[in-house]
């Protein structure tokens, strides 16, 4: 069984920096006809949508992001490093009875369902997955179980990128930018619903 690991222990400081309030993670980013829906809780919801078992890795001071946790009944590790590497190490050492893990970020909230469906069942035929877009490499990354302790061993904030130099990726093409598009800038959350519509890319 594989499973999500969903990193949102980072600061957000691009965010801020531009003038964003607060945590992006908690940024509103769509409003429903009962309550506002935050950029964290959006990206839960298409991880739970897919089926998958998801473990979210937080700090401690986000207590929204652990509410959003805690209302969907999906597990949480707190950490006190932003580092995306050790925050990956968490949130697999907390997972030991999954065979593959899904590696995605929180400030990335318009992937669908499908595409970590399509990225799990992948893992079967590679220790690698990976989606692009238009030869961009995305979210989420897929790694199968021999990989568990590379995994283990990560620290600082490059996340698995070292994991992956001279291996072997298995590629999945989507024709949907959403697998590159993240929310890394205030003006970012009004322009959501292009991106979601495949209309434009939200680069880094």
């Amino acid at each position: 069984m594989a499973g999500i690991i969903l990193l949102a222990a980072g600061s957000g400081k691009r965010f801020s920096a531009a003038g964003g309030e607060g945590n992006k993670l908690n940024a509103v980013l769509s409003q429903t006809a009962e309550n506002p829906v935050t950029v964290f809780e959006t990206t839960l919801n298409h991880l739970t949508a897919s089926g998958l078992p998801v473990h979210v890795v937080t700090r401690a001071e986000n207590l929204q992001v652990q509410a959003s946790c805690a209302r969907k009944a999906v597990p949480f590790t707190l950490v006190s490093s932003a580092g995306t590497g050790e925050s990956i190490a968490a949130g697999v050492r907390d997972t030991p009875e999954w065979n593959g893990w899904l590696i995605h970020l929180a400030d990335m909230p318009f992937v669908p369902a499908e595409v970590f469906t399509a990225v799990a069942t992948s893992l079967q035929q590679a220790q690698v997955v990976r989606p692009y877009w238009q030869n961009e490499p995305g979210h989420p990354v897929g790694f199968s179980r021999p990989m568990r302790e590379g995994l283990l061993q990560l620290r600082g904030d490059h996340g698995a990128r070292d994991l992956l130099r001279g291996r072997e990726v298995l590629r999945l093409n989507f024709n949907n930018p959403a697998v590159t598009a993240d929310i890394d800038l205030p003006e970012q959350l009004t322009e959501s619903s292009l991106i979601q519509n495949g209309q434009m890319h939200a680069a880094s």
